[in-house]
């Protein structure tokens, strides 16, 4: 054979080869299946029972008008049942692997028009337009983004499977049963993102001095040489608390609050805004 011929004919073989282990990776990657169990950057990856994904989004309320994003979103399940619900919803994945996978579901399920999937890290990720944070990692994991969720709108809404806030209590908790839930996790917690009130407020009655743990107020009421305990809570921007006998009910807007209070049968308007 003519020696030329011949390195022509190994190029052409070595071209296929190529061409052939490229189709090979790609229809590879395309059966990507997971395993449960497997490892992560940050945590293993464990699938989230559907039951308990229905569970976490009403105890959130999503509606389309949310905006849902799942940090460390898996296989895309509960981006995807946030978008069969109407919402936008966004996935944060670093497994490049799972990032495709979800993209196959999502186009499966027909929400691929409502629905993102970022292959990043995501302690890096500029999650703050959410209206919904949806969590699957561990409470360590949580309180390392509990500093960023408290800096988020107020009103924003939190679910993590089975992992805690620790001292930020939840404001709502789930659970489901067992044999709806055979992957471990079955609690599912809920917290709203509080508005910030802690410090000093000029009311018509004198000085609000509020003390701010998370969601729960304490603090006192001054007027004059007088000092009432005051005890509440918050629900995003939403504030309630009782002086002595009164009880006081409004909204927080940035620093100014308004609602109404109710003093021996009496109900009246109340307003205050922040000292500087």
């Amino acid at each position: 054979m003519n020696p030329s011929r011949s390195v022509r004919l190994l190029l052409v073989m070595f071209c296929l080869s190529m061409a052939a282990d490229g189709m090979f990776v790609q229809a590879a990657s395309e059966e990507y299946q997971p395993k449960a169990g497997q490892a992560g950057k940050d945590v293993g990856w464990i699938p989230t029972d559907l039951a308990l994904v229905d569970a976490m989004l009403d105890m959130a309320k999503v509606t389309p008008e949310d905006y849902v994003i799942d940090l460390g979103s898996g296989d895309g399940r509960t981006v995807i049942t946030a978008a069969k619900r109407g919402a936008r919803a966004l996935g944060i994945e670093y497994n490049a692997d799972m990032v495709a996978l979800s993209k196959r579901n999502a186009a499966i399920e027909g929400v691929s028009d409502k629905v993102e999937f970022i292959q990043g890290d995501l302690f890096e990720f500029d999650f703050s337009g959410a209206t919904v944070v949806a969590l699957f990692l561990r409470t360590d994991l949580n309180l390392k983004l509990r500093p960023r969720i408290l800096d988020m709108k107020p009103g924003t809404r939190v679910v993590s499977n089975s992992f805690t806030m620790e001292e930020w209590t939840a404001d709502q908790t789930a659970t489901v049963e067992e044999e709806k839930c055979p992957n471990l996790g079955c609690a599912a917690y809920f917290w709203i993102v509080p508005a910030k009130v802690g410090g000093k407020w000029k009311v018509a009655q004198g000085e609000l001095t509020l003390q701010q743990s998370f969601q729960m107020i304490s603090g006192t009421l001054n007027s004059g040489a007088t000092r009432v305990p005051v005890t509440g809570r918050l629900i995003g921007q939403g504030i309630s608390f009782s002086v002595g006998d009164a009880s006081y009910s409004g909204r927080v807007s940035g620093g100014t609050m308004q609602g109404t209070f109710t003093s021996g049968g009496n109900t009246s308007r109340w307003n205050a805004t922040r000292n500087q």
